[in-house]
């Protein structure tokens, strides 16, 4: 099993990745041992995960979701799957240059409970 995850750093950004052993680099990262930008952006929170059946599927993902416009990658957290083609749209209109362009964005949104990340429909694709 693979696995695309999204963390909540302590900043408010967040973080897009994936793993085969979400348990072990969840920790990695809680630690300070996962990547450089979690380790200087500690605590951090799961926030949203995907399992998927190959590594490389979960890779796909998670270089589409590192694109997505903050906006997106909250809307995908929150559920709202409705939202993300209008989203994706939007994104496209922007120039390169402007400031909502950015990788990792600093304002914040709410974290999910563990049990709302866990409960059944809150992944990607929607069910």
């Amino acid at each position: 099993m693979a696995w695309v995850y999204i963390l909540q750093c302590a900043d408010g950004s967040h973080y897009v990745g994936s793993t085969k052993n979400l348990e072990l680099r969840l920790e990695q990262h809680v630690t300070g041992r996962g990547a450089a930008y979690t380790r200087r952006r500690l605590p951090v929170q799961l926030v949203w995960c995907q399992e998927f059946n190959r590594i490389d599927e979960a890779r796909a993902l998670e270089k589409q979701v590192q694109n997505w416009s903050r906006a997106k990658r909250v809307a995908l957290i929150e559920g709202r799957y409705d939202d993300l083609p209008a989203l994706a749209r939007r994104r496209g209109a922007r120039s390169k240059t402007s400031p909502g362009d950015r990788r990792h964005d600093t304002v914040s949104s709410p974290p999910m409970t563990e049990a709302e990340v866990s409960s059944p429909g809150r992944g990607w694709p929607p069910r």
